[in-house]
């Protein structure tokens, strides 16, 4: 029952959250400079002052700044994420049809970094002065400090140009179609650069993490009184210390989750991955503004899924939280 009633008010708390940031976004991106009358009128090929003020009357952008937000308020509350200034489409359409291109690329990379980082910072936790140790060390330092998008570029190079093991853009053959288990796998194929690419940062970051809270955990009592009792080394290990270890990986994976969002929209654009973050490359660069506010609306409301998910984590990997609760 106290569980039930803890989501309750952790969604409550996400619901006006998710109002204040609906508001500053459409602050925000309204103060930006740029007239997205003059961008369709621009599309057109040009256009007379007569027929960019009909455009502005069209779509409310000669409104006061303060009615158009109360107006996006009140629609959005109605589910109504406005029409497409540029792609001539109502936003939640748009949004449906690429989102889950997003969530298989941004849950494949978060699988990918969480498993490989803390494999990698757990065994070179056990010997912290082979050479295991310092190749996580060079690992982390390198993998964090590459742009994303430069890990992409030379991923592509690499992979796709000169050793073309893999395709360079897309999300799966468009020359010859598949459909069942052949599209899948066409799917995975195409998949593996992006979510290389987006994960080997957060990877590096969770090897070197999980590193630390290993070791950490290796020295504490209760593991000294584990091996006393004559337990197996894997499972002092991968049972009690690294148990107690993800709590650190865990929480990070919940923060970081918005991250990997941004990523995603320069992972996406080296890629050609048809997800939200391209769309919001273009939607940037024609100035629509409903399409930009709609995919910031569903971003928002994912990571702050992210973070209710992580603190229910919280509570299966570790039972004094559920007491304390």
């Amino acid at each position: 029952m106290a569980l039930i009633s803890d989501i309750l008010i952790k969604i409550a708390n996400a619901a006006l959250l998710l109002l204040a940031v609906v508001i500053l976004n459409f602050c925000l991106i309204h103060a930006a400079p740029g007239d997205p009358a003059q961008v369709i009128a621009g599309e057109m090929g040009g256009a007379s002052i007569e027929v960019i003020e009909q455009i502005r009357q069209r779509y409310g952008l000669d409104k006061p700044l303060g009615h158009q937000l109360l107006t996006y308020v009140g629609r959005i509350m109605q589910g109504d994420f406005g029409h497409s200034f540029y792609f001539n489409e109502q936003v939640s359409v748009l949004i449906l049809q690429r989102m889950p291109a997003t969530i298989i690329l941004v849950f494949a990379a978060l699988l990918l970094s969480v498993l490989a980082g803390t494999l990698l910072g757990v065994f070179s936790a056990r010997r912290p002065n082979s050479l295991l140790n310092h190749f996580v060390t060079f690992f982390s330092l390198a993998g964090y400090a590459a742009p994303v998008f430069w890990t992409g570029l030379m991923l592509i190079l690499l992979f796709a140009s000169y050793l073309p093991l893999f395709p360079a853009s897309g999300m799966a053959d468009v020359a010859y179609p598949k459909q069942g288990l052949a599209y899948i796998l066409d799917v995975l194929h195409h998949l593996t650069l992006p979510a290389l690419t987006l994960g080997i940062v957060y990877m590096a970051q969770y090897s070197r993490l999980s590193r630390t809270s290993m070791i950490d955990a290796l020295r504490a009592d209760y593991i000294r009184t584990a091996r006393a009792k004559g337990l197996r080394e894997s499972v002092v290990v991968f049972k009690h210390a690294l148990r107690n270890a993800l709590i650190p990986v865990v929480t990070v994976v919940g923060l970081q989750f918005g991250h990997l969002f941004a990523g995603a929209v320069l992972v996406e654009t080296v890629f050609g991955w048809p997800g939200l973050g391209r769309l919001v490359f273009e939607s940037i660069l024609r100035r629509d503004y409903p399409t930009l506010l709609g995919v910031l609306f569903f971003s928002a409301l994912l990571v702050m899924l992210a973070n209710i998910l992580t603190d229910l984590a919280y509570r299966l990997i570790d039972p004094r939280i559920r007491v304390r609760k």
